[in-house]
């Protein structure tokens, strides 16, 4: 073959290919860099790679009958060139040879085996080309495959068609492209997944941030009374397990605290647990708000950003109050539940995760599902566990113990002196119906605490502050109407109070710690009325 007939090389363009490459950090840049400097050279007609990726067209692919496992493939991912002919630029990316499967034709043959195909002269091989009326009528000369080798990995195959034979000399600079190609395409892989994973880690930060302090605002899980103890043993046996759990209770009831003592209990604790209020999301941003969306997807969407699902992706998403979910959102929500896969607003690809649900509600979803307001098959999906917490009314034994935590609790965030709950104010609390449960408590621990005088709590609490719903056991002791206690009963209450702060004081009438402090009167006083009643430290 005669020098003439060689592709001539534009060494200085092709050396700053190397250098642009190298620098490159996005890999549709590096692919689409590679392609446009090959094929500006004035013989080269066309230019383009394919990259190993999963099989997504198997079901239509052409080349189908032909693939040895449907799994992996080769796809077209760049192109550059234009046809002489009809002045046509060879850009698009969905032409007949978008796939090749492993092993399969010329393309698939360079990646299976990693070794390249050059035909330096198409007339000394003829049947090389599977469209020689296309190759004559571009003039086509010459032809060349080269693998897009990584560390040992087969990337891929880059292939150029020139107009001109191909010499040594640009089988050498082809060969030198291919390995740098390979080595930038791994290299702006690895910059896109450490920044896609730096704004993954950023976003689980904020969220986890404000998480965190909304969580420490209850504290941990408190209380004595039997109806809580089932609810922890209920969560002992399911945490371990990675079924969709649904906890059932009134607002402020600590359903979000029963949700994160089952994430930290369970196998995922070392992944994210990932909050969504679904009462908050305004209607038009749902979607967005679960599911993420890509620039442009709509007026404000400006960057590309990652849904709740995939900021909890092998961790725990928590849907509190998951009944106000939009009814034309819930088949979109059972999918991603059913099948772990969903698209982000805007855009085409779909997205897989791992996430465990923990949703919760206030409502009574069976209403809900009558009056066709929410889905009965997503009902089912959600609750495979029920976890039902009682209000605050119920469990009256608790009311001592959360407001002694949050006292605690609040003094140290107020950097107030320790505050004093006496026997009288958690009898007052105590008779109190609390409709918004251990919320309502909190903030009326808080605001004792604040107004707080001499290390003494006044609770601000409504004048009538009575059960609205008392259970039957609590009914002796309530005052209905105007109904009057006879002074033997008052006597006997009376006394069973002192015997009460006693015993919780070990017998220790003065002092901080005695009943005295407890039932907030003198030490001189609380002795006089035991002497009155006979009371006396049992021996």
């Amino acid at each position: 073959m005669s020098k003439k007939t060689n592709c001539p090389t534009d060494v200085d363009l092709l050396k700053r290919l190397l250098l642009d490459m190298s620098q490159e950090r996005c890999v549709e840049n590096v692919l689409k860099l590679i392609v446009d400097r090959i094929a500006s050279q004035s013989d080269v007609a066309l230019a383009r790679i394919w990259l190993v990726a999963p099989g997504d067209i198997c079901a239509n692919c052409h080349l189908r009958d032909e693939c040895p496992d449907q799994i992996a493939c080769l796809h077209l991912v760049a192109s550059a060139g234009s046809s002489r002919q009809t002045g046509e630029e060879w850009t698009n990316l969905d032409g007949f040879f978008r796939r090749f499967p492993y092993g399969v034709r010329k393309v698939g043959n360079i990646a299976s085996t990693g070794q390249p195909i050059e035909v330096p002269n198409i007339a000394d091989n003829p049947s090389i080309l599977v469209r020689p009326d296309w190759a004559k009528a571009e003039d086509i000369r010459a032809v060349g495959g080269q693998p897009l080798i990584h560390q040992g990995e087969v990337l891929g195959v880059l292939a150029i068609f020139t107009r001109a034979c191909l010499g040594e000399e640009n089988l050498t600079w082809m060969r030198m492209i291919a390995d740098h190609a390979a080595v930038a395409i791994a290299n702006a892989r690895a910059f896109e997944e450490i920044e896609q994973l730096k704004g993954q880690l950023e976003l689980e930060r904020d969220y986890l941030r404000d998480e965190l302090l909304d969580a420490h605002e209850f504290g941990d899980i408190v209380g004595q009374s039997p109806s809580l103890k089932n609810v922890l043993q209920q969560i002992d046996l399911v945490a371990p397990t990675d079924a969709s759990v649904l906890v059932l209770g009134e607002s402020g009831t600590g359903k979000e605290l029963v949700a994160r003592e089952i994430h930290r209990r369970s196998q995922r604790k070392d992944r994210p647990m990932v909050t969504v209020n679904c009462a908050s999301i305004p209607r038009e941003l749902y979607e967005s708000e679960f599911f993420g969306h890509v620039r442009g997807a709509f007026t404000g969407a400006v960057l590309d950003r990652a849904g709740r699902f995939e900021l909890a992706d092998g961790g725990t998403l928590f849907l509190d109050e998951v009944g106000e979910i939009p009814l034309a959102l819930q088949s979109k929500l059972l999918r991603v539940l059913q099948e772990g896969e969903f698209e982000r607003v805007g855009d085409e690809r779909t997205h897989h995760v791992d996430v465990r649900i923990i949703a919760a509600t206030n409502r009574d979803l069976k209403q809900e599902i009558e009056a066709k307001r929410f889905r009965e098959d997503l009902y089912y999906r959600l609750n495979v566990f029920p976890v039902e917490i009682a209000p605050l009314r119920q469990r009256k034994e608790d009311i001592a113990v959360l407001a002694s935590h949050f006292a605690d609790l609040s003094a140290r965030k107020l950097n107030r002196s320790e505050p004093r709950l006496t026997q009288a104010s958690i009898l007052r609390l105590q008779r109190y119906d609390w409709p918004g449960n251990i919320r309502e408590l909190q903030n009326v621990i808080e605001r004792a605490v604040i107004t707080a005088s001499s290390g003494r709590l006044s609770f601000d609490l409504p004048s009538d502050a009575q059960p609205k719903n008392p259970d039957p056991a609590d009914r002796s002791q309530i005052v209905v109407g105007t109904a009057i206690i006879t002074d033997v009963e008052m006597r006997r209450r009376e006394r069973a109070n002192i015997l009460s702060a006693l015993k919780q004081s070990r017998w220790k009438v003065s002092g901080d710690d005695g009943a005295a402090k407890l039932l907030d009167i003198k030490p001189t006083t609380l002795a006089s009325r035991m002497k009155k009643m006979g009371i006396a430290r049992p021996i």
